[in-house]
């Protein structure tokens, strides 16, 4: 379910927003190519990293676990001939991956449909800018800045079987995160679950848009912020705790 949702949900985010911005084309056909883009990315980007990446984080750092949990098979598990070590760095650096899977599906299904937008409907100047490398770099910085998360939550899913109490840290956490980030507190970067709404608003808010050639304006993204240095300690630093709880695991 985890591998399945990491690939369908941008399909169907992006294909809904394909739909949206379709149905409105007469609307926006005056609109320049870089607004254009700007709408179409930040659409998804906002409740992205807002709500939707840290949610599907809890759920998949959960699910990785799951299946143990509901057999009973840890002891069984670290019973084999292999280390500790390697079950849980496979296990953490699988959900690793589908994270990764995820946002870079959504980079390519973000660039294909508007494109394809432009295609079908000329009169959408889409074709007018090049957002690739600036959307490239943003979804990079948002899976950096979710690290810190995923690790948090991982951990959370080793300690406890049910669903039910990471889920509702992950969510309480993540709310919070938004009103922090939201708020513009100054301090908020030191949370982990602001990272992902902060790591955005440069591209939302054009604070970091220049004057580029044509007219066109080129933003530059500060991939590894300050919000980005943290979320990669607390990543480092709660994989290790993580690692020292599973060695403490009975085989017995």
């Amino acid at each position: 379910m985890a591998f399945w949702s990491a690939i369908l949900l941008p399909l169907l985010l992006c294909l809904l927003l394909l739909i949206g911005f379709y149905s409105k084309s007469d609307t926006m056909a005056k609109e320049p190519g870089y607004l254009l883009w700007l709408q179409f990315a930040g659409a998804i980007l906002g409740i992205m990293g807002s709500l939707i990446l840290p949610m599907l984080i809890v759920f998949i750092a959960y699910s990785v676990n799951s299946i143990e949990h509901k057999a009973d098979t840890w002891k069984t598990l670290f019973s084999l001939p292999i280390s500790k070590l390697s079950v849980f760095a496979a296990k953490y650096f699988y959900a690793f991956f589908l994270v990764f899977l995820c946002l870079a599906l959504f980079v390519l299904f973000t660039l294909g449909f508007g494109n394809l937008l432009g295609a079908i409907k000329p009169s959408l100047r889409f074709t007018e800018y090049r957002i690739e490398v600036i959307l490239t770099k943003v979804y990079f910085k948002l899976f950096l800045s979710s690290l810190g998360i995923l690790s948090i939550q991982f951990l959370l899913s080793l300690l406890f079987r049910d669903f039910l109490k990471p889920m509702g840290i992950g969510f309480i956490c993540t709310i919070t995160g938004v009103l922090l980030a939201g708020n513009h507190w100054k301090h908020a970067y030191w949370f982990p679950y602001s990272h992902p709404m902060l790591a955005i608003q440069a591209l939302l808010d054009g604070s970091h848009a220049k004057p580029g050639p044509a007219g066109m304006p080129v933003i530059e993204i500060d991939i590894f912020s300050k919000e980005i240095i943290i979320s990669l300690t607390i990543a480092v630093a709660v994989f290790i705790a993580g690692y020292f709880i599973v060695l403490k695991k009975s085989v017995k």
